[in-house]
């Protein structure tokens, strides 16, 4: 298990269930600290943007794939709604 704690993205906050499941995930938690905190923040979105329990519990197990799997944004997501124009 690491010790230091997991940053978020530019707009969201690291939900603790994403942290937890990235945490005991060496290679997908060292890609997660090799992206920029915009693509952070598209994953932690398309997590948060989950409507029922078990799609964000497929959307966290997707993302630690996804990112095992050298992909820097999440698949098929249109992107973080909440982003304001100047591109934060």
């Amino acid at each position: 298990m690491f010790t230091k704690k997991l940053v978020g993205g530019t707009v969201h906050k690291m939900p603790a269930d994403l942290a937890k499941a990235l945490s005991t995930r060496r290679k997908a938690r060292s890609a997660w600290e090799s992206i920029t905190p915009l693509a952070r923040n598209e994953f932690i979105c398309w997590v948060e943007n989950a409507k029922m329990i078990d799609t964000r519990t497929r959307r966290i197990r997707r993302t630690w794939e996804e990112l095992e799997e050298g992909k820097r944004r999440p698949c098929c997501w249109m992107g973080c709604i909440h982003r304001v124009k100047n591109g934060t």
